[in-house]
């Protein structure tokens, strides 16, 4: 039986291109039949005919791998979801942090894919419906990091309602709205103050940017709850959703934006069994050298300890 991969990789770049050529003649080598996707993808939700075309014989693949930032893999994950094909991300960007290798680790990532040494980790995504006055039906859409609201543009402040369960709990004006994943929790959210959530946190997060409010603190639901964001009439300015950075649609006054939790969740291949919180320490360069340390001559101090009291027992 084949066994096929596909590459995803930032066609622009010198050092994507050199990456991928050296994947692509390792994989060969190891039999794999290797296919290259660089299409862009529709940049709206109401363009469906162009995903399914960028789409066809993903399905069959084994892994696709990803040479690139934060950004490709975002790309690529627009193929993936809906399917069982895992990501396996190879850094060339900076932080990098949805990345499972680096780039001098391209031809270990290969012998492991090759050998099968990887597990699949589930990532849960966001769903999107968009209601907008005028139009019978909703628009779809979806996002791994995060689905953002926005004021269309900078000169005045974007007026939103925010409803949970359908039970209005405030209104204010802002600069806009992020409502994160828990694997986006540490990209726009973050940034925005919001706090960083463990992958394995099942819930959705909501943090507004620039609010003119006493409550306009960041907020989180579980699994089964549902956010409403409204760009009130009031509001001087339509607005602009935005999934993952990559897909648009705009807001006219009154619409409503519904977010939860999606069912269908994306799949990363996991090279490393390390803890999610040695990956934030090593992307974020967290200054914990000292305390740790002094966490490992304690440990130490505790088991010559227990050994002495052994022998002396």
């Amino acid at each position: 039986m084949t066994r096929r991969v596909l590459i995803v990789t930032h066609g622009g770049r010198a050092q994507a291109v050199a990456a991928m050529t050296e994947a692509v003649a390792e994989l060969e080598a190891a039999g794999f039949e290797v296919t290259l996707h660089d299409d862009d993808l529709a940049e709206e939700f109401g363009d469906p005919a162009s995903v399914v075309r960028a789409r066809e014989g993903v399905a069959e693949c084994e892994v696709v791998m990803v040479l690139g930032g934060d950004g490709t893999i975002l790309r690529a994950a627009e193929l993936t979801h809906g399917t069982d094909v895992p990501l396996l991300g190879v850094n060339l960007g900076h932080v990098g942090f949805l990345a499972e290798s680096e780039r001098e680790n391209l031809h270990d990532a290969v012998r492991r894919v090759a050998a099968r040494e990887y597990a699949v980790e589930e990532r849960r995504v966001v769903d999107v419906v968009v209601e907008r006055p005028g139009e019978s039906e909703p628009v779809t859409g979806w996002a791994l990091n995060e689905a953002t609201v926005e004021k269309a543009s900078r000169e005045r402040m974007l007026e939103v309602g925010i409803a949970v369960d359908g039970r209005p709990l405030s209104s204010f004006g802002c600069d806009g709205v992020v409502v994160s994943t828990a694997t986006g929790s540490t990209a726009h959210a973050f940034s925005a103050g919001g706090p960083v959530m463990w992958p394995d946190v099942d819930a959705v997060l909501l943090v507004p940017l620039s609010a003119h409010a006493l409550f306009a603190r960041p907020l989180v639901i579980g699994p089964t709850s549902e956010y409403t964001i409204q760009v009130l009439d009031r509001s001087a300015m339509p607005g602009v959703l935005t999934c993952d950075g990559r897909r648009s649609i705009e807001l006219p006054l009154g619409s409503k934006v519904r977010v939860r939790r999606g069912e269908v969740p994306l799949r990363f291949a996991r090279l490393a069994t390390a803890p999610f919180t040695d990956r934030l320490v090593s992307k974020f360069s967290l200054p914990v050298i000292g305390w740790r340390e002094a966490a490992d001559e304690a440990a130490a101090r505790r088991v010559a300890g227990t050994e002495r009291t052994r022998t002396e027992g």
